[in-house]
């Protein structure tokens, strides 16, 4: 059995994943965040290895082809995926790894680990939403339209997660983030892996 825990955060575009992810990084640095593969090209300060692996269609597909990734979803035009050895990897040396991927990735992952902790950032409204898009200035107002679909959609599918928190006061957001975090290890199979030795001690009686 793995060790640690294995966090899905997803949201839709704009809600403030990332935002919230980097504040739970900065203040649990028991959490690892994985880094996925994707043939989208890089934005203006990312950096290759650190934010994403950024590769080609070709190499994706190989990759895809080998099954080295334990999920994989096409966004917004552009493939995305999660390494499966890294990730066993991380979690059986006790790491809590964290995964920031879409609800088509979260179903995928979910068959595998169903022990996962799935976490579904909200925005507070579509039209807060739309102005988070266009203050990000990243995209085209084609793009932007796209992407409030694409959040009407993936807004449908967060029952399927355990969690919900509504990113309407970032503080506020980032203590809950935190909290359902720090809660998941709490989690009697997670204890019994972590301290075999103290269960193995109340077996006694």
């Amino acid at each position: 059995m793995t060790i640690g825990t294995l966090l899905i955060v997803s949201a839709p575009s704009g809600a403030g994943k990332t935002t919230l992810v980097n504040g739970l990084l900065a203040k649990d640095n028991q959490v690892l965040r994985s880094v996925s593969y994707t043939t989208r090209p890089p934005r203006k300060g990312e950096v290759d290895g650190h934010d994403y692996h950024f590769v080609d269609l070709s190499t994706f597909t190989e990759m895809r082809t080998r099954g080295e990734f334990v999920e994989w979803a096409l966004v917004h035009g552009n493939y995305y995926g999660t390494s499966r050895v890294w990730l066993e990897n991380q979690m059986t040396s006790g790491k809590d790894v964290l995964l920031e991927i879409d609800w088509q990735g979260a179903e995928q992952v979910q068959r595998e680990f169903i022990d996962a902790v799935g976490i579904f950032i909200f925005p507070p409204s579509m039209e807060e939403l739309q102005r988070r898009l266009h203050r990000r200035a990243t995209d085209t107002e084609d793009v932007i339209m796209r992407r409030l679909a694409v959040a009407r959609d993936e807004i449908q599918h967060v029952t399927e997660f355990d969690f919900v928190i509504i990113n309407d006061d970032l503080e506020k957001a980032l203590g809950e983030l935190i909290a359902v975090v720090r809660a998941s290890r709490l989690r009697v199979k997670r204890q019994q892996a972590r301290f075999p030795e103290v269960f193995r001690f109340f077996d006694q009686d």
